[in-house]
């Protein structure tokens, strides 16, 4: 995603906009504090993409005030995240929210074409781990990105995973999520030749320990070129594909 800095700066070049119009854009105040939020509108300038908001644990109230807060200062395209259905159901009486119920995902503004053919490539080792994935899935694609979405082809049956080969080796990213013993992104990893973004999730039994296991297995994997995010974080793993892509 291009740096708005840099945009502004060429706007003034090529003469589209004036010097004036510009130094009062760049003076406009970085973020609105209101009470019990302080919107960043300056992330979008210094990290590439705008604030993305954190559903859970706030009211809906409290997210549609920074809604509010978004919408007002040009912020045409707004996720939330960790979004619950009741809260979902609430926020759609004023605004209209696109919302995913698997991924806990709300959208406002819809989606943007991709901005390049470099592909991001999302696996998982199981059915149950696709709400992890679609929240990583969905993320990658709010920020521009073009995402191929490979579910349910763990290590219980690699001949799954390897029936993907092309799409294997042709991705600039692979994010990888797993639960149980996590083995998936250690696979990968000795397939790929790019970064694979390891995510453990909280599927499995007992001593799974809500993903830990998953979680040391990752973070110990042999395969060079592995990182790990949190448990349950597809979230972390789309945004950092996207930074990882642009």
């Amino acid at each position: 995603m291009e740096n708005e800095i840099k945009k502004l700066l060429e706007d003034v070049k090529n003469g589209s906009i004036s010097i004036d119009d510009a130094l009062l854009r760049l003076k406009a105040q970085p973020f609105e504090d209101i009470g019990y939020a302080k919107v960043d509108f300056h992330r979008r300038a210094r990290q590439g993409a705008a604030e993305i908001i954190y559903g859970e644990s706030k009211t809906p109230e409290q997210i549609i005030g920074i809604i509010n807060s978004m919408l007002k200062n040009n912020q045409k395209r707004i996720l939330i995240t960790r979004l619950s259905d009741e809260k979902a159901e609430l926020i759609k009486k004023d605004f209209d929210l696109e919302y995913f119920s698997d991924a806990k995902i709300g959208i406002i503004g819809g989606f943007p074409e991709a901005e390049n053919s470099k592909k991001i490539v999302i696996a998982t080792g199981g059915t149950s781990d696709i709400p992890v994935a679609e929240e990583a899935a969905l993320t990658a694609s709010f920020l521009g990105n073009d995402v191929t979405r490979l579910y349910d082809v763990g290590v219980a049956g690699l001949h799954r995973l390897l029936s993907h080969f092309d799409e294997i080796m042709n991705a600039k990213v692979i994010i990888a999520i797993a639960g149980m013993e996590g083995a998936l992104a250690s696979v990968i990893g000795g397939l790929a030749d790019c970064p694979v973004i390891a995510v453990p999730t909280s599927v499995g039994y007992g001593s799974s320990f809500e993903g830990l296991s998953a979680l040391l297995s990752m973070l110990n994997s042999c395969a060079s070129g592995v990182s790990v995010v949190n448990i349950d974080n597809g979230f972390g793993a789309g945004y950092l594909a996207n930074m990882i892509v642009k």
